[in-house]
């Protein structure tokens, strides 16, 4: 006789960390920069042009911190299950 499956826990997602993270297919965790929202007369075409940009998540603490905030991240990169 099989033995009984254990069910194990579903962790829950910190949904604003799943909001402001990405991660690449090579497993690299993408941020936005932040001071995008308003203010943004005032500088120049140059600096709002930067502020486009994704940036690497370097640090292994916030890695590891994000990673654990939102641990489906990397299973569901493009589009979550409905």
């Amino acid at each position: 006789m099989p033995k009984a499956k254990t069910k194990k826990y579903k962790l829950k997602t910190y949904k604003a960390a799943a909001k402001r993270f990405r991660v690449t297919g090579t497993g690299k965790i993408l941020r936005t920069k932040g001071g995008k929202s308003h203010l943004r007369r005032r500088k120049s075409k140059r600096v709002k042009a930067q502020l486009d940009r994704m940036l690497e998540v370097t640090a292994a603490g916030d890695r590891r911190r994000i990673m654990r905030m939102a641990p489906y991240l990397k299973k569901y990169k493009a589009n979550p299950p409905a």
